[in-house]
C-alpha cells in the first residue's frame, strides 16, 4: 500500500510540474516560446547530459567546430549544453532557452500528448542500460531480486521500461520488488553503501560501479533488448519551420558521427577522450573508454534508423507503466524527413 500511495504522490507531483511548464510555454507567456525569432547569430544551443547514451552529440559538436575553423568559417552553427538531470534540460526547450535536446522518448511522447510542440528528428544510441548488483552478493538472475530494492533514475526513464520488461519475462509483478527512484549518480554508492540491493540505469553509473570492483551486471539491454533505444534528439518545431537547414546540418553530424562511433575501437578511444572534457561531460575518459570496450557493444551508435514500430513498443510499454495518458501517432511526435535527406559526412576530429 504504501508503494501505490507514493505512487500516485509522484504522479501527482509529475502532472503539476508538467502543468506548471505546459502553462510556461503557452503563447504570450515567454517571448522565445511564443514563437518569436531567436537570435539567428547564435549557435543553436544542444541540451545533453553527461552519459554515453548522448555520446553522438559532443562528437558532432567537435566535428563542427573543426570543420569551420579548417575553413575559416568561424563558430560552429549549434553548440552544447551541458544538464543535469532531465527536469532541467525539459524546461529549458520548452521555454526555448534552448532550441534541442537530447530527451527521453516516452517524455517527448507526453510533451507533445500535452500538445508542447517538438519532434524527434533522430536517435542518439541503442542499448547503454544495465542492471547492477554488489560483486558480493548472491543474485545470479533476475528472479534472484524477488522482495529487494532496486534503484531507476524515474518512472519516466526507458530503465524503468526495462524493469518492467525484465519483471513480466520472469513471470513477475512490481509488487514483486521495491522500487526506489533515485538520481544515477547517487546509484554506485547506495549500492555500494547497501542502501539498494540493485540499481537500473544508464552508463557510465554502471560501469563506474563496476570498474571500482564492487558491482557487476546482472543484465543488459545488449542482451535482454537488442533494439532497446532511450534518448532522441528532439527539437523545437519553431526551429524546425524556420531553420530547416541547420537543423538538417545537425542531424547529419549525429548519424556521422554514430556511424563513426561504431567504425572501431581508435574511434572510441578517441571520443572518450573528446567526451570527458571540461567542455563536455567532465569525466575520467578512462570511464568512458570502459563502458566502450566492456563489451564493446554495451551501447552502440552505428544503427541510428527511426523505426516506428520499436516506437510503438516503446509509447506501449509507457502506456502500460502509466507514464503515458493514452497511445499518440508516431508522426505527431516523430519527423523523419532530416533523417531520411541525411548527407554522409566524413568528420573532423
Amino acid at each position: 500500500m504504501r508503494r501505490e500511495t507514493t505512487h500516485v504522490v509522484h504522479q501527482a507531483r509529475r502532472r503539476q510540474l508538467l502543468k506548471g511548464a505546459v502553462a510556461a510555454a503557452l503563447p504570450g507567456a515567454l517571448p522565445v516560446a511564443a514563437g518569436a525569432a531567436r537570435d539567428t547569430a547564435a549557435p543553436l544551443a544542444v541540451g545533453g547530459l553527461p552519459v554515453t547514451c548522448n555520446l553522438t552529440l559532443p562528437i558532432a559538436c567537435v566535428a563542427r567546430s573543426n570543420a569551420n575553423a579548417r575553413l575559416g568559417l568561424g563558430p560552429a552553427p549549434f553548440a552544447y549544453h551541458k544538464f543535469s538531470g532531465w527536469p532541467e534540460i525539459k524546461e529549458s526547450l520548452m521555454t526555448g532557452r534552448i532550441q534541442a535536446a537530447y530527451m527521453l522518448a516516452p517524455l517527448v511522447m507526453d510533451l507533445v500528448d500535452s500538445r508542447i510542440p517538438m519532434k524527434i528528428v533522430s536517435l542518439g544510441h541503442r542499448s547503454g542500460a544495465v542492471i547492477m548488483v554488489r560483486t558480493d552478493s548472491a543474485f545470479r538472475n533476475f528472479r534472484d531480486l524477488r522482495g529487494k530494492s532496486v534503484a531507476v533514475p524515474s518512472r519516466f526513464a526507458v530503465d524503468y521500461l526495462f524493469l518492467r520488461k525484465m519483471l513480466a519475462r520472469e513471470n513477475m509483478v512490481l509488487k514483486d520488488i521495491q522500487v526506489i527512484e533515485m538520481a544515477p549518480p547517487d546509484m554506485p554508492a547506495a549500492l555500494y553503501a547497501k542502501a539498494v540491493d540493485a540499481y537500473c540505469t544508464g552508463e557510465p553509473f554502471g560501469a563506474s560501479a563496476q570498474r571500482a570492483g564492487y558491482a557487476r551486471p546482472l543484465a543488459m539491454t545488449r542482451d535482454e533488448w537488442r533494439n532497446y533505444i532511450c534518448c532522441v534528439l528532439t527539437v523545437r518545431e519553431d526551429v524546425i519551420r524556420t531553420e530547416r537547414p541547420l537543423v538538417q546540418d545537425l542531424v547529419d553530424h549525429i548519424q556521422a558521427s554514430g556511424t563513426w562511433l561504431d567504425q572501431g575501437p581508435a574511434n572510441r578511444d578517441r571520443a572518450a577522450q573528446l567526451a570527458g572534457g571540461r567542455k563536455f561531460f567532465n569525466q575520467d575518459p578512462k570511464i568512458i573508454k570502459f563502458v566502450m570496450d566492456n563489451p564493446h557493444d554495451r551501447v552502440t551508435y552505428g544503427d541510428l534508423r527511426m523505426i516506428r514500430a520499436e516506437f510503438d513498443e516503446l509509447m506501449q510499454l509507457s502506456v502500460e507503466a502509466r507514464t503515458l495518458k493514452r497511445p499518440i501517432a508516431f508522426d505527431r511526435y516523430v519527423d523523419e524527413s532530416f533523417v531520411k535527406a541525411v548527407r554522409p559526412l566524413k568528420l573532423i576530429l
